[in-house]
C-alpha cells in the first residue's frame, strides 16, 4: 500500500538563527508493507523467549466464522512449532517410522520448498514432533526426540554437523515422554540439557563446530524444559529448571527434589541455586520476570515458585523464595507477563482451573476454570492483546486484565484436538498446528 506522507522541512542558518524560507512541503510516496511491524520468530517463542510480538493492528474484531485463514498444509502428527526468518516457515516434523524431517515451507502460500530427512524411528508416549528449532545466521538448529542435535545450513539444506545429546553422554533410553529440548543460541554457544537415564546436565557447544565448550556433570533429575538467558544484577545467566524425581517412573531411584540453577555461559560455573522445587515432569522453561526474579511453573498439581536472586557483597548470588504454591501453574510453557501480572494456562490431570491470572506477589486474581477451559494452549502479547489458543481447536482474541478475563472474540481454527504447539507471529499472520494440519491466519486489518 503506498501512503503519502507530508514532511516538512525548516531551515536552520549558522546553528544558531533560524530564517525565515517559504514553507516546503514534500510529499513523498513511501511504500508501507503489511510488514512494516515484522519481526522474525527466529526461536521458541518468538525473538526473546517470552511470548511477545512487536506486532500491532492486530484485529479486535472477527467476523462470525472468524478470521481469514490464508492457507493450510498437512504435517505430521506432534506438538513441536515453528520458526519463522526472511519469509519462509521451519518446522521439525516427524514420521515415527522413519525419524526426524526438517522442513522449509513459503510463509506466504505454505508451499513446501525443501526437507532434510535422518533416521531417527521409534514410538514413544504421545507420538510426533516435540521441539522447537533456533534460527542464527544461515543455520538452523533442531533436536529430535531420541537427542538427535543437528546444525542445517538453510541455503544448501545440508547439515553442518550433528551430535546426540543422549548417546553421547552414556543414555542409552530416552526419558519417558522423549527429549523435548528447543536449542538456546548466546553468542557462539549453543545450550541444551543432555539426558543420562534418568539424570541431565547441561552441555554448552560452539555453534558453528559443534565442539563441546563445557559441560556439566548429570547431576540433577531429567528435564524436558529447554535453557533461558536471565539478568541478574546487570549479567546474563544461564537458567534452567531440572524435575524432582519422577518415583513413579523411576521407582529404583532415591527421591530428590527439583533444582533452578543459575551457570556462568562462558564458562557453566554454578552461580547459584534452589533446591526445594517439586515437579516430576519439568516441561516449562524458567521465566525471567525482571529484578533478579524467576518464577518456574509446574503442572501434575504442582504450580509455581517465584526466587529472587541477588548479588551479594563478596560478588557471590544468594537466592530467597519468595512465593511457592499449587494455585497457578503450566503445565508445558512459561507465563506471560503483560503490566506486571502473569497470565498463563492451568489444567492439569486432576484440575482445571483453565486461563488463570496471578500478582507479581503471586495472589492470584482470576481463573476462567471450565468456562472456558484452556489446557496446554499457546499465547502471545501483541499490540496489548492475548491471541490464545485453548488447547484443542479454538482461537480467541483477549482483552488481559488482572479484573476479569475479557474475551473479544474466538473461532474454532482447528480440526483435531491436542493443539499444544507454540504458535508463531510474524506480518500479521499467525502460525498455529494441530496433530496433522498447519494453518496461517490473518490476524491484522
Amino acid at each position: 500500500m503506498l501512503v503519502p506522507i507530508e514532511i516538512t522541512f525548516i531551515f536552520t542558518q549558522n546553528n544558531t538563527m533560524k530564517k525565515s524560507y517559504p514553507l516546503l512541503t514534500v510529499i513523498f510516496s513511501i511504500a508501507f508493507f503489511s510488514g512494516i511491524y515484522a519481526q522474525d520468530w527466529p526461536q521458541f517463542l518468538g525473538p526473546n523467549r517470552n511470548s511477545i510480538s512487536i506486532q500491532k493492528g492486530i484485529l479486535r474484531t472477527w467476523p462470525a466464522e472468524g478470521p481469514e485463514v490464508l492457507w493450510t498444509t498437512d504435517i505430521g502428527p506432534g506438538y513441536g512449532g515453528p520458526v519463522i526468518k526472511a519469509g519462509k516457515i521451519y518446522l521439525l516434523d516427524r514420521d515415527d517410522k522413519t525419524g526426524d524431517i526438517m522442513r522449509c515451507f513459503d510463509f506466504n502460500t505454505g508451499k513446501e520448498l525443501w526437507s532434510y530427512k535422518y533416521d531417527a524411528p521409534g514410538t514413544f508416549s504421545y507420538p510426533g514432533s516435540r521441539s522447537v528449532p533456533t534460527i542464527d545466521g544461515n543455520r538452523i538448529y533442531s533436536c529430535g526426540p531420541y537427542g538427535d542435535l543437528y546444525c542445517i545450513d538453510i541455503n544448501t539444506h545440508k547439515p553442518i554437523w550433528n551430535k546426540n545429546i543422549m548417546k553421547d553422554f552414556g543414555g542409552t533410553k530416552i526419558p519417558v515422554w522423549a527429549i523435548t529440548q528447543c536449542p538456546l543460541i548466546y553468542g557462539d554457544l549453543l545450550f541444551v540439557s543432555y539426558s543420562k537415564d534418568p539424570y541431565a546436565g547441561l552441555v554448552a557447544y560452539n555453534k558453528l563446530t559443534g565442539n563441546i565448550v563445557w559441560k556439566t556433570d548429570a547431576f540433577a533429575n531429567e528435564t524436558y524444559a529447554s535453557p533461558i538467558v536471565a539478568k541478574i544484577a546487570g549479567e546474563d545467566h544461564i537458567v534452567i529448571a531440572f524435575s524432582s524425581t519422577n518415583n513413579y517412573m523411576h521407582k529404583d531411584v532415591e527421591m530428590t527434589m527439583g533444582k533452578i540453577i543459575g551457570f556462568k555461559p562462558q564458562t557453566g560455573e554454578i552461580l547459584w541455586e534452589y533446591n526445594n522445587w517439586e515437579n516430576a515432569i519439568q516441561v516449562a522453561p524458567a521465566f525471567d520476570a525482571g529484578e533478579g526474579r524467576i518464577i518456574v511453573m509446574g503442572g501434575y498439581e504442582l504450580g509455581t515458585v517465584m526466587i529472587k536472586v541477588e548479588k551479594t557483597a563478596d560478588a557471590r548470588f544468594s537466592v530467597k523464595e519468595i512465593f511457592r504454591h499449587n494455585d497457578f501453574g503450566d503445565h508445558t510453557k512459561p507465563p506471560l507477563l503483560y503490566n506486571g501480572y502473569f497470565y498463563a494456562q492451568f489444567s492439569t490431570n486432576n484440575r482445571r482451573d483453565g486461563l488463570c491470572c496471578m500478582s507479581m506477589e503471586g495472589k492470584v486474581l482470576w481463573k476462567t476454570m471450565r468456562n472456558p477451559l484452556f489446557d496446554k494452549g499457546s499465547m502471545i502479547l501483541a499490540d496489548g492483546l492475548l491471541l490464545a489458543t485453548d488447547g484443542r481447536q479454538t482461537l480467541y482474541l483477549i482483552q488481559p486484565d488482572p479484573s476479569g478475563f475479557k474475551p473479544l472474540a474466538s473461532a474454532k481454527i482447528l480440526d483435531m484436538g491436542q493443539n499444544w504447539g507454540p504458535i508463531a507471529l510474524v506480518d500479521g499472520k499467525l502460525l498455529i498446528r494441530d496433530q496433522g494440519k498447519l494453518k496461517c491466519i490473518k490476524v491484522t486489518q
